[in-house]
């Protein structure tokens, strides 16, 4: 399959609605933690695949804002989780030229998830290769609404006046400011729906669905949704007469 994929049109940057780990652990009998520590398989496979591609942007949805209501034994174990592997993945980042990046209310995470996420951040940041986005305590609606506050702020001192806000304006204000819009949102598990996930940046991106679950995601899946995505036809409001001129 990665034989048929365009290299000349790829998408600069592919998002992911990580989904399906709990209900993948219940299939297998075991406990949700067990389908987040699997999920990783996925999250590594996936990246080496964009990285190996040329992909320049990987965003991942790894835990947004919403997820801090589940059961706490689930959020102790998923810190847990996530700073042994940003600990165990940075070699790997390293020998793959992987940049790797963080958006989100960063500052609600634990301080020792803090520590590791900018220390591997620190490590990787003079990376050429695929820049590796982790959404992490994030939600697209907490995101424009802190760049609401800031925009107000600029307004409120004289900075900035009502008249010059614009999309680009508003967009330097949020959390993705030096990163291009995706072009391509890949959702696991079947399930149709956003999830609060960059809400200002997919206004043109592509969805791409797929049934499979999150642990079992692997590069052949993201070939076929690049596959997917090469076969549309991107017209931005336009027709496509206009778009083929």
């Amino acid at each position: 399959m990665k034989e048929k994929i365009n290299t000349e049109k790829l998408p600069l940057h592919i998002a992911v609605i990580m989904d399906g780990n709990g209900r993948w652990a219940k299939k297998q009998g075991a406990m949700r933690v067990f389908g987040h520590r699997n999920a990783i398989k996925a999250v590594r496979d996936t990246t080496e695949a964009c990285a190996e591609l040329g992909i320049k942007y990987l965003t991942l949805y790894a835990f947004s804002t919403e997820n801090w209501s589940r059961p706490q034994a689930e959020v102790n174990a998923l810190m847990e989780l996530l700073v042994s592997t940003i600990r165990s993945e940075t070699e790997t980042l390293m020998k793959n030229n992987v940049r790797l990046l963080a958006i989100g209310n960063i500052q609600n995470l634990p301080k020792n998830c803090q520590k590791e996420l900018a220390e591997a951040i620190e490590i990787t940041s003079r990376n050429t290769g695929l820049s590796l986005v982790l959404a992490l305590s994030y939600s697209g609606r907490w995101e424009i609404t802190e760049a609401i506050k800031q925009i107000s702020t600029k307004v409120a001192s004289g900075e900035l006046s009502v008249n010059e806000i614009t999309d680009q304006v508003i967009s330097q204000h949020l959390t993705t400011k030096n990163i291009p819009d995706p072009e391509l949102l890949i959702r696991t598990s079947g399930e149709m729906r956003i999830s609060n996930f960059l809400l200002w940046q997919i206004a043109y991106t592509e969805l791409f669905i797929c049934d499979t679950l999150w642990p079992d995601f692997r590069r052949e899946n993201l070939y076929e949704a690049i596959l997917a995505y090469q076969q549309r036809e991107r017209r931005f409001g336009k027709i496509s007469e206009q778009v083929n001129a």
